[in-house]
């Protein structure tokens, strides 16, 4: 049985096996049942593997061995399978979460905070830099910057990036309007963003940013995103963003934005011709 590379590559990736997995999985999967011997020959996998291999795979629901002398393996179809792993992997996340919560207020979380502070003092301004990649990545520190918001988050994106944020940011948003924090922000109002609008301006003031192509988010003034792509142009995987934590040059874009803000209208205001 030959199968390829990029398939088994596929297979590691979705369902977190490691080469020697794949490669006895696919052969038991072409034979239905087969002994252990007969699946290292067929998946190129060292014999004195194979055992551990199919004992691994065993636990994680992949095979079941069939009692009887010669042992064999049979192959649980790989629907179950799906089924399974999506059910170890809930398990294992909500163990691993667990842990990570449980080490809010222990001495651990206390010893690590302080020595973020002790060596935070050390930092050269310019080095709170850096450059984000992957749009995933960037919303992850767009929302965590704008979670430790003190004061004002001023935002401006395109029509699609408004959809995609409003649905990645809104818990946040709704919180900090709570908190007092003044939320702006500027998007080119399109048919598309009408349907959110409503929501949005409960917690935030929206206004349309027909003329502006720009995407950024500036937090109290100190902590900037800005991205250097257009998102229309580039895919998701490949979109950058350029990290400053600068109260100098975030203020300064913050006043400038404030020219352009009072410029633009009310997006409950703007109007489509049918």
């Amino acid at each position: 049985m030959i199968v390829k590379e990029e398939f088994l590559n596929k297979l590691r990736r979705s369902f977190n096996l490691n080469l020697y997995e794949a490669r006895i999985w696919t052969a038991l999967l072409s034979r239905g049942i087969s002994t252990a011997g007969e699946l290292s020959e067929i998946g190129n996998v060292p014999r004195s593997r194979a055992y551990d291999v199919l004992e691994s795979l065993e636990k994680k629901g992949f095979v079941v061995m069939k009692l009887g002398k010669p042992i064999k393996y049979l192959a649980v179809d790989p629907g179950e399978v799906v089924d399974r792993v999506k059910k170890n992997v809930k398990i294992k996340a909500d163990e691993d979460t667990k842990k990570l919560d449980n080490l809010k207020g222990t001495p651990v979380l206390k010893e690590l905070n302080t020595l973020h502070k002790d060596g935070i003092e050390f930092v050269e301004p310019t080095d709170l830099s850096g450059a984000i990649r992957g749009r995933h990545n960037i919303y992850t520190h767009l929302e965590l910057m704008i979670k430790n918001a003190e004061k004002s988050v001023t935002l401006i994106t395109s029509s699609k990036g408004l959809l995609r944020k409003f649905d990645a940011l809104k818990p946040e948003m709704e919180r900090l309007k709570k908190k007092g924090v003044a939320i702006k922000i500027a998007a080119p109002m399109t048919k598309e963003t009408m349907p959110i609008l409503k929501d949005l301006m409960k917690v935030a003031e929206v206004r349309d940013a027909k003329n502006v192509n720009a995407r950024f988010c500036i937090v109290d003034d100190k902590d900037l995103v800005f991205m250097v792509l257009d998102d229309s142009a580039v895919h998701p995987t490949y979109d950058v963003g350029v990290w400053i934590n600068t109260p100098f040059f975030a203020s300064a874009l913050n006043n400038l934005f404030g020219v352009a803000w009072k410029e633009m209208k009310s997006a409950d205001k703007v109007t489509f011709k049918p």
